[in-house]
């Protein structure tokens, strides 16, 4: 599959091959699935936690004797039938929520989502991107550059949310794109399907395709 190629001042430069392995593979919904889901799951916080009978205050003596009041027999003020008492079947931090998803599924829904991506015309490749001043403002001019000159009309960097996948993490450069309301940035082997779906265009330098490309031939 071939993608223009745009230098930073949104000019085209011709076009460039993207890898079959990372882009053009069939949509699978089923897989997208189960690895986002497995992802947002392994980040949820288990802090949610009620206390059961032998965990709230309260209620070491029996209320009244077992027999001839007349009542019901209770053996604590704290059993889950009392207002204040403990609570039956509430969420313990004692429950795992975590999904095993291997490594090849990842690296497949990665893959897949780039291809659905790369098919919607939303992959953005650059013959490089770097800001040695680490001024927002240089970052802006560069979106403002694609929308305008390169013809992606909503990517100036305030309207469609962005994704920059860097070869390596350049301090300056993630400091530039940093204040920019829309737009995220990582190092290219730690994206994952769940930030490529996240955002609307992922913009690729061409140096890390490479890195994309290593990562297919992995098994």
């Amino acid at each position: 599959m071939e993608t223009p190629l745009y230098n930073m001042a949104g000019e085209k430069m011709g076009m460039v091959n993207l890898p079959d392995a990372v882009f053009s593979l069939p949509w699978n919904a089923a897989l997208v699935k189960q690895v986002v889901e497995a992802s947002r799951t392994n980040k949820r916080a288990n802090t949610a936690h009620t206390k059961d009978r032998g965990e709230v205050s309260g209620g070491g003596k029996k209320p009244w004797k077992q027999k001839g009041t007349g009542r019901a027999r209770h053996g604590s003020i704290r059993s889950p039938l009392w207002v204040g008492g403990g609570v039956t079947h509430g969420p313990r931090t004692e429950r795992v929520y975590d999904q095993k998803v291997n490594k090849r599924m990842r690296r497949k829904a990665l893959f897949i989502s780039l291809s659905g991506k790369a098919q919607s015309g939303e992959i953005v490749v650059m013959e490089d991107i770097s800001f040695p001043g680490g001024r927002t403002r240089e970052a802006q001019s560069v979106f403002r550059a694609l929308a305008i000159k390169g013809g992606i009309a909503d990517m100036d960097g305030t309207k469609a949310t962005t994704l920059v996948a860097l070869p390596a993490l350049d301090a300056l450069t993630v400091r530039a794109l940093h204040n920019l309301p829309r737009v995220q940035s990582c190092e290219v082997r730690n994206v994952n399907a769940e930030s490529v779906l996240g955002v609307k265009y992922v913009v690729i330098p061409k140096s890390s395709l490479p890195i994309l490309e290593s990562l297919a031939a992995l098994r």
